[in-house]
């Protein structure tokens, strides 16, 4: 293999990198918390983009449960969008691990 041919792999890789990337975008996972009392949806680019709550955990003197099960669940569903983007990712580098990929997910 010569040096075109790697750099030309390396082109191909990095498009499917790319495209990969646009489609995890586009995805979105749930998590919730407190037994489903807390559900939110994380987007594959790592946003909040919805939070239901079970009216029953709506008390003001459970605020600051409230706030625990919020805080619980966005991180739970921020970790799981990460790991969905590494492994949608991994499919496309063999599982290689490449210096810098990490930080896009």
């Amino acid at each position: 293999m010569n040096m075109e041919d790697i750099v030309k792999q390396a082109q191909e890789m990095q498009k499917k990198m790319a495209k990969v990337q646009e489609e995890i975008a586009q995805k979105s996972v749930q998590a919730s918390s407190g037994g489903g009392m807390v559900m939110v949806t994380v987007s594959g680019s790592l946003e909040v983009t919805d939070i239901q709550i079970d009216p029953t955990v709506v008390d003001g003197n459970e605020i600051t449960m409230l706030q625990d099960l919020i805080m619980t669940a966005v991180n739970e569903g921020v970790k799981k969008a990460r790991d969905m983007g590494q492994e949608e990712m991994s499919k496309v580098t063999g599982g290689l691990n490449i210096p810098g990929l990490s930080g896009l997910m």
